[in-house]
């Protein structure tokens, strides 16, 4: 193993977890304002957020197939099929946004309502589900842009454009929220608004770098061409493995909903803290994906292996690292949400658990990114179904509601739903590199 492969890791992967982490920071610091106006406004953006995720998890598909073939053709030398992907791409995510933004519309008080929210809020929710999810095109193009980019190797560009992008966001949500001089705020709305603005905002920025870029897209490079087969067959296991996900979250999530308001609240913002832990795990997925891609198009097998091997061991060396810090301070970071004791201790109760799932997430996550990368985006959909449908939610259902543990029953069905999830994407790589070896 060369020093040259643990740069490249390193340099993939540390602008990836940066711009990981200011994403998530966006939506912790609108928990954080959210929650200064009570439980219910965290619930209604909360279960607001997990369908939205939804719509999230087909546009990441389709940056998964897109970084894919795109990183694949840049390792063949042939930048033709990588402009045809990238456009192929940017097509698919904007007329799957615009259909998915007409639901929200026409159906969003019915999705709403099925996940048990009370009339308050599910009046709150409606307020942000409606312009969030009914302008979802922009999250789509943002998702999809900054795919096409980091394959092209350029993991720096998407996070400088997070940095801007997010700082927006913020200024403009503490605006419209508190409200500023006779400016009395907006609450819910005004968290709504802005995060549509910074999305605007986003996608113009992103487009305007893939057009500085070697992927500058030219009027006759804006058509279908004959790649559209190969990325709908990679993006088609990848959209059912988020979607098998996201819905399996709606299922376990409307279940926490049933045990108490305050237990959900509990788990949003346990989640919410969690969130900054594992974000260097996703940044070693991106860099696994991208150079692994790359080495198939340049057929080099071995680099696959060895990038897919050390990617893991230094996800696993980082999360296990910060999952002390949940086990030993997830208290205490509560505070930070919420002054009710009894969701502190909630909280609680669940980043203990949590520390010691961190390993086996960065696992999963990290082997999920380096099969995709290899193009084999149906093992990833199998360990999800096992993992989510097959103990999650039955786990969520039998320790949170049936034998009364709440939020420890919830979150002990998370880990053992990811450890199963580590072993079985763990035998597979390995098979499969063996195999190309």
């Amino acid at each position: 193993m060369t020093n040259t492969l643990h740069k490249s890791i390193l340099n993939l992967a540390i602008p990836a977890t940066i711009e990981n982490i200011l994403q998530t920071l966006v939506g912790f610091i609108d928990t954080l304002m959210i929650a200064k106006l009570g439980l219910t406004a965290v619930t209604a953006v909360g279960v607001s957020n997990t369908i939205l995720n939804v719509y999230l998890a087909v546009y990441i598909a389709i940056g998964v197939g897109s970084s894919a073939l795109v990183s694949r053709n840049i390792g063949a030398k042939n930048s033709k099929a990588a402009k045809s992907v990238a456009v192929q791409s940017i097509y698919l995510g904007l007329i799957v946004s615009l259909v998915l933004g007409l639901v929200a519309v026409l159906f969003g008080h019915y999705l709403l309502l099925w996940m048990g929210l009370d009339a308050t809020e599910l009046a709150a929710a409606k307020t942000y589900f409606y312009l969030v999810g009914g302008l979802t095109c922009f999250n789509s193009l943002m998702t999809v842009l900054a795919s096409i980019i980091r394959a092209t190797g350029d993991t720096k560009s998407p996070m400088t454009i997070s940095a801007i992008t997010n700082v927006t966001n913020v200024c403009v949500d503490y605006v419209l929220i508190f409200g500023i001089g006779s400016f009395a705020g907006l609450g819910i709305l005004g968290t709504a608004i802005g995060t549509v603005i910074a999305r605007i905002f986003g996608t113009v920025l992103l487009f305007k770098k893939l057009q500085s870029s070697a992927l500058a897209l030219k009027r006759e490079d804006l058509r279908f061409g004959s790649r559209d087969k190969e990325l709908i067959f990679l993006t088609i296991p990848a959209t059912a493995e988020r979607l098998v996900m996201r819905l399996g979250q709606v299922v376990y999530m409307s279940l926490i909903v049933a045990i108490s308001s305050k237990t959900y609240a509990s788990h949003n913002i346990a989640g919410s803290i969690e969130s900054f832990v594992y974000m260097p795990a996703y940044g070693l997925a991106t860099a696994a994906a991208v150079l692994i891609g790359m080495a198939k198009g340049e057929k080099d097998y071995h680099k696959i292996r060895q990038v897919g091997f050390w990617s893991t061991l230094y996800g696993v060396v980082i999360l296990g690292f910060f999952g002390l810090f949940l086990f030993f301070g997830g208290a205490y970071f509560a505070t930070f949400f919420t002054s009710d004791s009894s969701a502190i201790a909630q909280v609680g109760i669940a980043l203990k658990i949590d520390g010691f799932i961190q390993p086996v997430l960065a696992i999963s996550l990290i082997l999920a990114g380096a099969l995709q990368g290899m193009g084999d985006t149906k093992t990833p959909l199998y360990s999800t179904i096992i993992g989510m449908w097959g103990i999650r939610v039955v786990g969520v259902f039998l320790l949170g509601q049936y034998l009364g543990l709440g939020i420890a029953g919830v979150w002990l069905s998370i880990l053992i739903d990811l450890a199963i999830r580590a072993i079985f994407l763990s035998y597979r790589f390995n098979k499969v590199t063996k195999i190309l070896a």
